[in-house]
């Protein structure tokens, strides 16, 4: 489990066609089967080095991220597993990619950056004004939800501590709704 707040942001330093990856980051104390989120995805550590670690995205991660299309040299939001003794200062973010979000807008509005993000329907069924979604692995709150899209505002220190400073409109991200959505919905379908 995760919270969604980044706490590093890392480099790929190689991509193999089989989906392994090694990730330059600044972690110590990484053990071999650890969780860390990688842009929101839960993957499983299995070599470290100095400065470094490894990891292998299956066919079915890479079925619904977009963690194939990644090269050499792409920086990544990175998270390690939350601790019980952590501070939970995100959402409840399970690392489980629900699939990709398209940036339709980004708009700059005083000191916040609002992106506006099309969703596949699946996540905008789940999904609240004002609740939680995780984009690229960053904790973020629902702005405003249109017919089209989900805005969320990106506040300077996101911008400044994770990929999203970067975006742009066109741009793809990996996107999970909220997991409290995600059983209310499957206990009122359960219930009819």
């Amino acid at each position: 489990m995760f919270t969604g707040i980044v706490s590093a942001v890392g480099r790929i330093e190689a991509v193999s066609s089989d989906g392994v990856l090694r990730i330059r980051a600044p972690y110590r104390g990484l053990k071999k089967g650890e969780s860390i989120a990688v842009n929101g995805a839960c993957l499983t550590v299995e070599k470290v080095a100095k400065g470094s670690f490894t990891v292998h995205a299956v066919q079915t991660t890479l079925g619904r991220t977009l963690i194939g299309e990644w090269q050499k040299g792409s920086s990544v939001n990175l998270e390690r597993a939350v601790r019980a003794i952590d501070l939970m200062g995100g959402h409840i973010v399970q690392g489980h990619v629900d699939g990709v979000a398209t940036v339709e807008r980004v708009t700059q509005q005083a000191d916040a950056l609002l992106v506006d993000v099309r969703v596949p329907d699946e996540v905008r069924e789940t999904t609240i004004l004002h609740g939680s979604i995780s984009l690229d692995g960053v904790s973020l709150t629902v702005n405003e939800i249109t017919s089209s899209s989900i805005q969320v505002s990106l506040v300077p220190f996101t911008r400044e501590h994770t990929t999203l400073g970067k975006v742009k409109q066109g741009d793809r991200v990996h996107v999970e709704a909220d997991v409290l959505g995600k059983y209310v919905r499957q206990l009122c379908r359960s219930t009819r």
